[in-house]
């Protein structure tokens, strides 16, 4: 398969930010040990951290017995759960990232800090996310909205598929960034974008192995993946985003296309020229910014029940 022209593909902005993130987190770093990937990952997180915007306060304290940092708002709740491919991260790494969410949105944000593998593998990740939900679902304020950024893209749509069907919890909408939802990978962008910037399939093979301890794939379990479910409808209003240039990118257009033939409104946008990881280029990469900001107004506009607008659902 010929391989992408990323110089073509990629602007000169979104190059920038690929190479000071490769400063601090080389492409190599899924091949080290676990302690040295998280490591180099809280260290990625250090060189971006942007502090929160004026107003914004956090507070540590357990949802359901998880660890959830709480970002105090009003008008409704979003679970939010990070990236890391289930090996790293955690309260610390998408810490203002959840902050501008609160500042942009208005909201209350609950960061969930679910256990990682390989020392928790699959299902322990989802049955933390699990119980946090239904905690923060009774404490806080309603709606509640679930979101989440690549592993966390898959935490949210799992847990909306086994308890946000029709309206349980009050689930109102969802927002899955970059998310991967366990496609297969052995077509579509899995192939195309194999070695894209930020995220190669390689990569997604060895979080994809690690999660269920290196032992055999597991057979189809919507928990672990949520592309492998035979029913999406009933479940929240949806939109799922794709960074054009990543192995991923097909999980959400595909996961959008079966709610909505399920009958559940869905959207897919896929970014275009952008990376996976790009959230933390929100304030540098113009394209960035403009996904940041489709976040913020779905989330809003899914907490007052106004999303999607007829135009959205072309």
């Amino acid at each position: 398969m010929k391989p992408c022209d990323y110089s073509q593909l990629i602007d000169a902005p979104t190059w920038d930010f690929i190479r000071r993130s490769e400063a601090s987190y080389p492409p190599d770093t899924a091949g080290l040990s676990i302690a040295d990937q998280r490591a180099i990952y809280n260290a990625l997180c250090r060189a971006f951290h942007q502090g929160y915007p004026p107003g914004i306060t956090a507070q540590d304290r357990p949802f359901g017995g998880i660890p959830c940092r709480l970002y105090p708002g009003s008008g409704g709740t979003v679970v939010y759960f990070h990236g890391g491919g289930f090996v790293v991260g955690g309260l610390h790494s998408h810490d203002d990232i959840c902050a501008e969410l609160c500042a942009t949105t208005g909201l209350t944000i609950v960061s969930v800090d679910y256990r990682l593998c390989p020392e928790h593998p699959h299902p322990a990740a989802y049955q933390d996310a699990m119980a946090a939900t239904r905690a923060i679902a009774a404490e806080c304020p309603a709606p509640l909205l679930l979101a989440g950024d690549s592993a966390g893209g898959n935490l949210a749509a799992a847990v909306a598929q086994a308890i946000g069907r029709k309206g349980a919890l009050g689930i109102a909408g969802m927002v899955l960034i970059y998310p991967g939802l366990g496609g297969n990978k052995d077509n579509g962008s899995y192939l195309t974008h194999a070695h894209a910037p930020m995220l190669t399939r390689d990569d997604v093979l060895f979080y994809s192995r690690i999660r269920h301890g290196d032992a055999p794939e597991p057979p189809p379990d919507p928990t672990f993946a949520p592309l492998s479910d035979i029913d999406f409808s009933n479940l929240p209003p949806t939109l799922a985003i794709a960074a054009e240039c990543d192995p991923l990118a097909d999980d959400a257009t595909i996961y959008a296309a079966r709610l909505t033939a399920a009958g559940t409104p869905a959207r897919a946008v896929i970014e275009r020229g952008l990376v996976h990881g790009y959230l933390r280029a929100r304030s540098t990469v113009p394209r960035a910014a403009a996904s940041f900001d489709r976040i913020t107004r779905t989330l809003t506009a899914m907490a007052k029940g106004t999303w999607p607008e007829p135009e959205e659902t072309a």
